[in-house]
């Protein structure tokens, strides 16, 4: 029997400790980030079963801070994989443990590249798409992509 392909996708817990936050009692944002580069490597991984590395990260924004004694959920999915590298996108919450209220409070990104046994990029699987959802998050990947392609190109124009 052959077993049931898992779907790249990732979701993680955490409460929010002292030792994680500013002087204001919010979660720091490098720790935010720091948590949605792990949950979105481990679907990049799971997709390609291989070691990846974070190539880039997009775009993340800071939309409501999440206090000490919160919880932070973030998940993680792919989006679109490319030749060797794979689009994965990242959406975090809060979560009152008192109340049980969630608010969306960060959206992310990021583009993780593949390795091999040498520590060179190696082709990734194709992933197709199956719900609404994931095909309207797998054409925006390209749009994302052509436009982190033409901005490269044009800063390249710089180089002195």
């Amino acid at each position: 029997m052959k077993k049931q392909e898992e779907k790249p996708v990732v979701e993680m817990t955490e409460i929010v400790l002292p030792n994680d936050a500013n002087t204001l009692g919010n979660i720091l944002g490098g720790k935010v980030m720091h948590l949605i580069d792990i949950a979105c490597a481990i679907a990049a991984s799971r997709h390609c079963r291989r070691p990846v590395v974070t190539a880039s990260i997009d775009y993340l924004d800071f939309k409501h801070p999440i206090k000490v004694g919160e919880l932070i959920i973030i998940k993680a999915a792919l989006n679109r994989a490319f030749h060797t590298s794979m689009e994965v996108g990242a959406k975090v919450w809060s979560e009152n443990l008192l109340t049980g209220e969630r608010r969306h409070t960060s959206s992310a990104y990021l583009t993780f590249v593949a390795l091999g046994e040498d520590g060179r990029p190696v082709p990734v699987p194709e992933y197709v798409p199956e719900t609404p959802d994931e095909i309207r998050r797998w054409k925006q990947a390209e749009i994302r992509r052509q436009h982190r392609l033409e901005q490269k190109k044009r800063l390249s124009n710089f180089d002195g």
